[in-house]
C-alpha cells in the first residue's frame, strides 16, 4: 500500500514542480526542515527545546509556501534540467535566487540548532571546568543563545517573502514572462 501511495506523491511532485531547477529548490529546503526537525528530536535540555519547537513550527508552516511558489514558477518557466529558464528580465533567476537562499538558510537554522544543541549539554569546550574548581556543573556557553536559531529562522522567511514578492509582482502582468 505504501509503495502507491509513494509512486503518487512522486507523480504529482513531478507534475506540479517538474524534474528541474524548481523541484531541486523546493527538495533542498524540505531536506533543511526535516533536518532542523532530526536535531529537534534528540535535544534533551527543556529551555532549548521550548525555544525550538515554535521554531520549528514556524519553518514547518513556510513549507506549503515555498512548494507554492516553486509550483508557480514551473507552471511559468518549465524546468526539466539543472538550467535556470529564461525570463525577459531575469525575475526567474531572482525567484530561484531566494528559493536557494532560504534552502540554505533552512540548513544554517539547523546547524545553529544543532550547536546550540551541544552547547546545552556542556560538551562545548567553554563547558570545560577549570582546574581546582570543586563545583564543577558545566557552564552554558555562548553557543547555547537561542537568538542564532531565531535570526537564521527569521532569515529564511524572509526569503520565502521575497521569492513570493516576486511571482506576485510578476503574476500582475500575467502575459508577461
Amino acid at each position: 500500500m505504501g509503495f502507491f501511495s509513494d509512486y503518487r506523491a512522486t507523480r504529482r511532485d513531478e507534475r506540479e514542480l517538474g524534474e528541474g531547477v524548481w523541484r531541486r529548490a523546493h527538495d533542498r529546503f524540505k531536506r533543511g526542515l526535516d533536518r532542523y526537525h532530526q536535531i529537534l528530536e534528540s535535544v534533551s535540555d527543556p529551555e532549548l527545546r521550548a525555544m525550538a519547537v515554535p521554531v520549528a513550527n514556524e519553518l514547518a508552516d513556510l513549507l506549503p509556501r515555498v512548494r507554492a511558489v516553486c509550483a508557480e514558477a514551473h507552471f511559468r518557466a518549465p524546468s526539466q534540467t539543472q538550467d535556470i529558464p529564461h525570463s525577459t528580465d531575469g525575475y526567474v533567476s531572482d525567484v530561484h535566487r531566494q528559493l536557494s537562499r532560504a534552502g540554505n538558510s533552512m540548513a544554517q537554522t539547523a546547524e545553529a540548532l544543532t550547536m546550540a544543541r551541544f552547547s546545552a549539554r556542556g560538551t562545548a569546550p567553554s563547558a570545560v571546568a577549570a582546574p581546582g574548581d570543586d563545583d564543577a556543573s558545566p557552564v552554558r556557553s555562548p553557543l547555547a543563545d537561542p537568538a542564532p536559531i531565531q535570526r537564521r529562522a527569521a532569515v529564511v522567511a524572509q526569503y520565502v517573502l521575497a521569492a513570493e514578492d516576486l511571482m506576485a509582482a510578476r503574476s500582475v502582468r500575467r502575459g508577461q514572462y
